[in-house]
């Protein structure tokens, strides 16, 4: 298994034959500015959203259409963009899990907000979620945007996950202190990497915090297209 940080709260997961692509923002990310965006988006044969907002979103039917992978996500945002263009994936729920290849996708809550801009509108785009991806041997918990919440009591005992991707960067999520109280609280992860930071001034710079507060745990600050083996 292959984890690949593609700046903020997008990232690519490649697990057997599947390349999954987690709310992937390319144009407009400070993250990408210079990057290699075809290596980014090579081979993808999933879209996964967790929800509506513009830096998870604004990209996904230009890139569902150029790479010809389908979008899963939460049946009122999976039905929008599809409208919009998107190739059909999945239109699940909470609880429900979805197959592709050897992998396994999980929706699971999260606690945020969830809308987008449609037609100078701000419209609502079903509830926030998080996802558990399973495969090679691995549990993922990614968390998506999102505080904490008591939620993750029974996520962490009832799927196990090994591996938490983890958004951390504060102002809009759960910061670097609060995301280790909720590693610690709820999951026995094995590694964890931070998401949703770096981006913009108003998010933590450094999963220095996160890293102290979790001794023993393999803690890896990603870099934008450096793969992370698991």
């Amino acid at each position: 298994m292959q984890i690949i940080w593609l700046g903020h709260g997008s990232f690519r997961i490649e697990i057997g034959g599947e390349v999954l692509l987690i709310d992937p923002w390319i144009n407009g990310n400070p993250m990408m500015e210079g990057q290699d965006t075809e290596a980014a988006l090579a081979g993808a044969t999933q879209i996964l959203v967790t929800h509506g907002h513009f830096d998870h979103t604004n990209d996904i039917v230009e890139i569902s259409q150029k790479t010809g992978a389908p979008v899963s996500a939460i049946f009122e945002l999976a039905a929008l963009l599809t409208g919009q263009g998107a190739k059909e994936g999945h239109a699940f729920n909470k609880g429900g899990t979805v197959r592709f290849g050897e992998a396994s996708v999980t929706l699971v809550p999260a606690s945020h907000s969830s809308s987008m801009q449609v037609e100078g509108k701000t419209t609502y785009t079903g509830m926030e979620t998080g996802l558990v991806i399973r495969g090679d041997g691995h549990t993922i918990y990614f968390s998506g945007d999102t505080c904490i919440m008591a939620d993750m009591a029974w996520i962490g005992e009832y799927f196990q996950p090994d591996i938490g991707i983890l958004s951390a960067g504060g102002y809009y999520t759960m910061d670097m202190e609060q995301a280790a109280w909720a590693a610690r609280k709820y999951f026995d992860f094995k590694t964890v990497i931070p998401g949703h930071y770096r981006t913009f001034p108003a998010l933590e710079q450094s999963a220095q915090v996160l890293a102290e507060g979790l001794p023993g745990v393999d803690v890896i600050e990603p870099q934008v297209l450096q793969p992370i083996t698991v």
